[in-house]
């Protein structure tokens, strides 16, 4: 086994597939991409998000407490990564990528209707923003894009690196203890 620094920990923690976050602040939209997230509980759904106080979308988060988090498949890698690398206070990124929505029901932030999935959140607790950049978002609603045809998604390994999703595994039978959940 070779040690390398803790500070790569995250490229095999990885949490999840990489997202994107979009929000509105007075009337504009804006979009950024995020690997830094996790589920935190069932019912209600509650999802931990990591987004520094140096991204443009910081600042609309806290003061909306509201975004949609959208789910890309494959096939928005490149757009992902580039979303990534700029910033909505100098540029439109859902215009330069062409990034097609339609509003939100429950939140002003615009569902991104290119993606698998998106989800509708408002900050439901941010006692953790401060010392560590986590939101605390709380489901609303839940919208799944059936006519996607490309379903796998992309996940960040550091450094640019991605894995993809590929097959399944269904281990259903084997999970007894959980059976009760949705």
């Amino acid at each position: 086994m070779k040690e390398i620094s803790p500070s790569k920990t995250y490229r095999v923690l990885e949490p999840g597939p990489i997202v994107l976050v979009s929000t509105m602040d007075n009337g504009k939209p804006n979009v950024m991409t995020m690997g830094f997230h996790m589920m935190i509980r069932h019912d209600p759904p509650l999802i931990g998000c990591v987004i520094g106080s140096w991204d443009h979308i910081y600042q609309a988060l806290r003061k909306t407490g509201e975004c949609v988090i959208a789910v890309p498949g494959l096939d928005l890698a490149e757009t992902a990564v580039d979303v990534g690398n700029c910033s909505g206070d100098r540029v439109d990124k859902l215009q330069r990528f062409g990034l097609k929505t339609r509003p939100a029901k429950d939140v002003s932030a615009p569902l991104i209707t290119d993606c698998l999935a998106n989800i509708e959140c408002v900050v439901v607790d941010g006692r953790l923003v401060e010392p560590y950049n986590l939101f605390i978002l709380g489901a609303k609603r839940l919208w799944v894009n059936e006519a996607c045809k490309e379903g796998r998604m992309l996940h960040h390994l550091g450094d640019g690196i991605f894995t993809v999703d590929g097959g399944r595994l269904d281990l259903k039978e084997r999970m007894v203890k959980w059976r009760h959940l949705p």
